[in-house]
């Protein structure tokens, strides 16, 4: 009865696990505003080189006691990411009080993807067609 009651839970966990799944991969599609897997998988990289330098930020401001520059956490080696993800590319605003870390795309882009997006010092997520 125990492993009987143990595998419907592991089949219960699954669903529920391949229901989350599901749902983000619609919402990231909605974000995207496409339906073109390849924005998709772009614009999820961007937001994830996002999210890693907005905590590189939070990172060297806690040690350094201030935000730096995308130069100074690269060769700080408080960040190891690429200064572009094409047709992205990243840059780091920074001041007393906090930081904007914002990918720009260049170029006209015809699957709809986002023009500009950013993630600010409370790791809010905008973004610009």
């Amino acid at each position: 009865m125990g492993r009987i009651l143990g595998f419907l839970t592991l089949l219960a966990g699954v669903g529920i696990g391949m229901y989350l799944y599901a749902k983000q991969a619609q919402s990231n599609s909605a974000a995207a505003g496409t339906n073109n897997p390849q924005a998709v998988v772009n614009i999820t990289g961007v937001r994830t080189d996002l999210m890693n330098i907005a905590q590189a930020e939070r990172g060297y401001m806690a040690s350094q006691g201030k935000y730096a520059s995308l130069d100074e956490l690269i060769s700080s080696r408080s960040l190891i990411v690429n200064r572009t993800r094409p047709p992205y590319s990243y840059e780091v605003e920074t001041s007393d009080n906090g930081f904007r870390v914002t990918a720009t795309r260049s170029g006209d882009d015809p699957s709809g993807s986002p023009k500009e997006m950013s993630v600010d010092q409370d790791m809010l997520f905008h973004q610009s067609q």
